[in-house]
């Protein structure tokens, strides 16, 4: 068998950051006709390389087959929209933008952060792989190319004339298996006094919150500050600044710019996170190699926590089809013996079934009709906002439960008390 290799150093993998056995693509979906039929399962196997501290994963499926026709729209989490809001109104104000100015976003996805610029007068151009997602972001008015990025995308761009002042990828770059052409495309097409931002989350948060269930096949790589500023500075790309946000349960905003100019200088914000990480060991392959006990550990504490619900008769049913949740469920082996249904506000999933485990997905007001005892809430990043749209389900004495970092249980309405659970 070959030896995976970091996709960065091109340095042979070998040590183990977490071994989550064998699970489905996280968002290869299922109709019910295809319920009878034999599913893919591949290692869920994540690597730390030696020499570049890089997590990732091995590729077992092109990125065409995972992305051309894909289930995530980002605008309907509302949540997710004000976060893409208020980074319009920050960068606009910070540095300027004006009509003049060419916004650029690859992963576009269905123009969810796009159209707060385009409300603006300034111009914009998404870059979505997914034709499905391209369209939808089309017929809102936001130009839209169907391609996957890289160097040879950027060249037929620049070949265009099309160049960023503003270059975005929000939660693209760990879905990137070659990523040193995606990043050397992304020096391409940025204009020489130009500025890129990225947001991914941040490994640290990971490790630190137990969040184990944001591995999965889709996700090639995770990376955090120290690595990630070596992997741009090898493309002559400097990074001068960075902020901590919350979304996804903790992730990066990385400011870049070619590390020619000079008209920006670098942040101490820079220099603080750095030494955050060297603090938190980051810069050491110890560090990771502790990860998968921690796991296991989390494992038996929720199958310990249905296996006494459902032997008092209660039952549960899941909130959200994400992919995280695929994960979560397919290597703790929970399916329809432990959940009855799932629910989710895309259209796109309802009436589908998750991956692996084979649990329907309904629209949220299934909820009202079945009044479950327990709701587990598997994106559980957003738990604030589903707890706040689903607080009805107090009216028959439901119960909340989030599984990441542990398995805690909050009654409805949400009280100040959480209880952690047995």
């Amino acid at each position: 068998m070959a030896i995976a290799k970091c996709r960065f150093s091109g340095q042979p993998l070998h040590q183990t950051f977490i071994d989550l056995g064998m699970s489905p693509l996280a968002n290869a979906y299922l109709t019910a006709e295809q319920l009878n039929n034999a599913e893919k399962f591949y290692p869920l196997h994540a690597y730390v390389s030696e020499d570049t501290l890089l997590v990732q994963l091995e590729q077992f499926e092109t990125p065409d087959h995972i992305f051309s026709d894909y289930a995530y729209f980002s605008s309907y989490s509302v949540s997710w929209l004000k976060h893409a809001k208020a980074y319009t109104e920050m960068v606009v104000e910070k540095f300027g933008f004006n009509h003049n100015n060419q916004v650029i976003e690859i992963a576009s996805n269905d123009g969810y952060l796009l159209q707060y610029f385009l409300e603006k007068g300034i111009p914009v151009l998404g870059i979505e792989p997914a034709a499905n997602i391209a369209k939808v972001a089309e017929d809102k008015g936001i130009p839209s190319i169907n391609k996957f990025f890289g160097v040879e995308t950027a060249k037929e761009l620049v070949t265009q004339g099309k160049l960023a002042d503003l270059l975005i990828g929000n939660n693209v770059l760990a879905h990137v298996p070659d990523l040193n052409d995606f990043i050397a495309g992304m020096k391409l097409i940025l204009k020489p006094n130009g500025i890129l931002t990225m947001e991914f989350p941040h490994i640290l948060q990971l490790l630190q919150q137990n969040q184990f269930d944001t591995i999965y096949h889709e996700h090639f790589s995770y990376f955090s500050f120290l690595t990630i500023e070596k992997v741009f500075a090898a493309h002559n790309l400097q990074l001068f600044d960075v902020e901590e946000l919350p979304t996804h349960g903790g992730s990066l905003r990385i400011y870049a710019k070619h590390d020619y100019a000079v008209h920006l200088s670098i942040s101490q914000r820079v220099r603080h996170l750095k030494a955050k990480e060297i603090a938190a060991g980051l810069h050491r392959i110890e560090t990771y190699m502790t990860f998968g006990e921690k796991v296991k550990e989390t494992k038996h504490k929720l199958l310990n926590f249905l296996l006494t619900v459902k032997a008092e008769g209660k039952s549960i049913v899941g909130y959200g089809a994400p992919a995280k949740g695929n994960t979560l469920l397919n290597y703790c082996g929970i399916a329809k013996d432990f959940i009855d249904y799932t629910v989710d506000c895309n259209p796109y999933k309802q009436g589908l079934f998750l991956p692996g485990t084979h649990i329907p997905i309904f629209e949220p007001e299934k909820i009202r009709e079945t009044k479950p005892d327990y709701l587990l809430i598997l994106p559980w990043n957003l738990k604030e906002e589903i707890m706040e749209q689903m607080a009805f389900i107090g009216e028959w004495g439901g119960q909340f439960v989030v599984p990441i970092p542990e398995v805690k249980i909050y009654p409805s309405p949400i009280p100040d008390r959480v209880l952690i659970a047995p």
